[in-house]
C-alpha cells in the first residue's frame, strides 16, 4: 500500500517514514505543497498524510487539489495547529482522519491501519477484500472467489493487479497498456478481450467500466 506523506521538517518526516515503512507500507514524500501535488498528478497513492503549514502551497490547499482530480483516497491531516476551527477547515475540505502533533508512533500505526482497513478491507499486508467477495492476494498474485481459485492467465492477473493498485479508481485504457503490456504494441479491442474474459470468470461487475473513462476493481464494501 503506497502512501504520501507531505512535511517540511525533514528530520521528523524522514522518521515517520523510516517508521511507515517498517510497517510495510510504500512512502514517497513531499517537503512542499507544490511537490506534493506533482507527485499526485503522476502517481497513485493509497493515502495521503499531510501537514498543513508547508511552503507554496498549503496542505489545505493540496487537499483541494486532491478533490479536483475527483480521488476518493483517504486523507489525514499530521500537524501542530489544534484550534477547532482549523480543524472545522480540514474536515470541510474532505479529510477523514486527524493526527495532532506531537504524537506517538503507535498511535499513527493505529490509526493508518484503520484507515487502510475502512477503505480497503485489508486483512493483512498481501490480501485486499474486493467487492463481491473476491480477495487477491498481491504476494502471490492469486484471485479467489469465496475461498475458491480463480484460474487466470498471466495476462489476465497483471491486468486485475493493475486494477487493485488503483482500487475505487477509473483506469484509463492508455495507463493499463503502459503498465501491463509496456512497450508491447496492442489497441483497445486486446484490452477490452481481456476484460471481458476476466468479467466471464468472475461476474460481470467484478470489473466496471465507463466510457472514454477507463476499467476499476472496488474494494469491498463495508
Amino acid at each position: 500500500m503506497k502512501i504520501l506523506l507531505l512535511e517540511d521538517d525533514l528530520q521528523f518526516c524522514e522518521s515517520v517514514c523510516e517508521y511507515l515503512q517498517t510497517l510495510g507500507y510504500d512512502v514517497e514524500c513531499a517537503s512542499d505543497g507544490q511537490m506534493a501535488c506533482d507527485l499526485i498528478a503522476k502517481n497513485f497513492y493509497h493515502l495521503f498524510i499531510l501537514d498543513i503549514k508547508v511552503p507554496y502551497l498549503s496542505g489545505h490547499e493540496v487537499i483541494k487539489y486532491i478533490k479536483s482530480l475527483n480521488l476518493d483516497t483517504p486523507i489525514m491531516i499530521m500537524t501542530s495547529l489544534v484550534d477547532i476551527d482549523d480543524m472545522a477547515i480540514g474536515y470541510e475540505l474532505g479529510c477523514n482522519e486527524y493526527l495532532k502533533k506531537p504524537f506517538e508512533l503507535a498511535e499513527l500505526k493505529f490509526r493508518v491501519g484503520e484507515l487502510m482497513r475502512k477503505y480497503y478491507s485489508v486483512d493483512d499486508k498481501n490480501i485486499v477484500k474486493l467487492n463481491g467477495d473476491f480477495d487477491f492476494n498481491a504476494n502471490k498474485k492469486t484471485l479467489h472467489h469465496n475461498g475458491e481459485l480463480i484460474e487466470l492467465s498471466a495476462k489476465e492477473i497483471e491486468l486485475v493487479q493493475c486494477l487493485v493498485a488503483h482500487l475505487n479508481t477509473y483506469v484509463s485504457m492508455e495507463d493499463i497498456r503502459e503498465q501491463v503490456w509496456g512497450d508491447k504494441e496492442i489497441d483497445g479491442a486486446d484490452i477490452r478481450m481481456h476484460v471481458l474474459k476476466i468479467r466471464q470468470k468472475t461476474s460481470n461487475d467484478f470489473i466496471t467500466s465507463k466510457r472514454r473513462v477507463g476499467y476499476r476493481i472496488d474494494a469491498k464494501k463495508l
